[in-house]
């Protein structure tokens, strides 16, 4: 039996049972009590290393992204570090790639080098839904150290979350659309994780809604998040009709606007697009693109509290966080 034992027996970080350990009275009393009655039981007489850690040798959080080149991730990086510097911790920061080897690695990476808290970055951590085997590596990371997942659902113990309400904004969204008349709406994709999941949920459920059938071909899910691999796909698919796109990027929504150059239409007269994540891209674009804005701050910064209340057990630690969408009117919608 060990501090990190307790600490997952408790539901807590090893932090907090250092500070119940050394009298600490920046816990709760409930949190105390609860840490105090499981040491009890467990019969754990912690030793001087135990009683150093979270005290003087930690205040690190492990940061894990997928790519730190893609601008939502990098903001989010940014936003975390500067809150969490702001409350004395620092950050330590790893890229792991999508692949499910990789990520797991990088988890084990981090945990080694004795982090308090671990933030994953991005739905593709929560996988696609598939198989509990492709989430299985944070819920053992979470009997080691409080796990925070932003833009993703992950279910377990220790495993906070933070998301974005994606399916009811591609709902409104499409909906809008189908209200200025549009009925070949194009959704546009590049990946299969939860986030992508939610919004096309949201897309499926307008449609359905308002009787306008949920066309296979419509779906596009393509292999690259990039403005020129979108446009030159969408001009190699002549056949293709549609008055109007949704992409989950705001990348891929630019291609769509290139697309729309390229063949001499107009927007949104002749082709009305919509981006996601009201990145910088979004006003960068002619015309300007109408976005959603997935509130990538305000999710690091709900995120970064929630590690602070965790790691401090006040008690007042949410299992989950959810905000809702905005959705950035401009120039490339008729809406």
């Amino acid at each position: 039996m060990n501090i990190y034992d307790i600490a997952r027996m408790a539901g807590v970080s090893i932090a907090t049972v250092s500070r119940v350990v050394n009298g600490s009275d920046k816990v709760s009393d409930k949190t105390k009590e609860k840490v105090l009655s499981v040491i009890e039981h467990a019969g754990y007489t912690p030793n001087v290393f135990a009683q150093g850690l979270g005290l003087n040798t930690m205040h690190t959080v492990g940061v894990l992204v997928p790519d730190i080149s893609d601008r939502y991730m990098s903001s989010a990086v940014s936003f975390l570090e500067v809150m969490l510097h702001r409350n004395g911790y620092e950050c330590i920061l790893s890229c792991s790639g999508f692949e499910l080897e990789r990520k797991q690695s990088h988890v084990q990476m981090l945990l080694s080098k004795r982090i308090d808290a671990l933030i994953l970055v991005g739905s593709t951590y929560a996988g696609n839904g598939a198989s509990t085997a492709q989430t299985d590596y944070i819920r053992e990371a979470a009997a080691q150290v409080p796990v925070f997942v932003i833009n993703g659902y992950v279910e377990g113990d220790n495993i906070y979350t933070a998301v974005c309400d994606d399916r009811n904004a591609v709902y409104g969204v499409t909906t809008s659309l189908i209200r200025q008349g549009h009925r070949k709406i194009l959704f546009l994709t590049d990946s299969q994780s939860y986030s992508a999941q939610q919004k096309m949920a949201g897309y499926e459920a307008a449609l359905t809604e308002n009787s306008i059938p949920v066309r296979g071909n419509l779906k596009l899910r393509v292999a690259r998040n990039n403005i020129y691999y979108v446009k030159d796909l969408l001009l190699e698919y002549s056949m293709l009709e549609f008055d109007s796109v949704i992409a989950t990027e705001d990348a891929m929504a630019c291609g769509a606007l290139k697309y729309a150059e390229a063949k001499g239409l107009r927007v949104p007269e002749d082709l009305s697009v919509v981006g996601y994540n009201n990145s910088v891209i979004s006003v960068a674009t002619t015309p300007e693109l109408t976005s959603v804005d997935s509130r990538i701050e305000d999710l690091c910064n709900e995120t970064a509290s929630n590690v602070l209340h965790v790691l401090n057990g006040d008690g007042q630690a949410k299992p989950r966080i959810e905000v809702p969408c905005r959705l950035r009117l401009r120039s490339s919608t008729d809406f």
